[in-house]
């Protein structure tokens, strides 16, 4: 299953729809605590990005000192 049919439903969200599920962010957490979560939010996708990008370079480091001739 793809990514475009799992948020289809995001397709039809409108202004309206949009505004009701801020003001029900707003009254779960509280003004206090939505900077903190979208602070934690942000740093835990950067970390998944380098975690990402780390595994990327090592794995084409892998393909590289496979494709070297080795000496023997």
């Amino acid at each position: 299953m793809n990514l475009a049919a799992i948020l289809l439903f995001l397709g039809d969200l409108g202004g309206g729809e949009m505004m009701v599920i801020m003001m029900a962010i707003l009254l779960l957490f509280g003004a206090d605590k939505i900077p903190g979560m979208a602070r934690g939010l942000g740093r835990g996708i950067r970390e998944f990005k380098d975690a990402t990008n780390e595994i990327k370079h090592e794995l084409e480091r892998s393909i590289e000192d496979d494709d070297k001739p080795k000496k023997v």
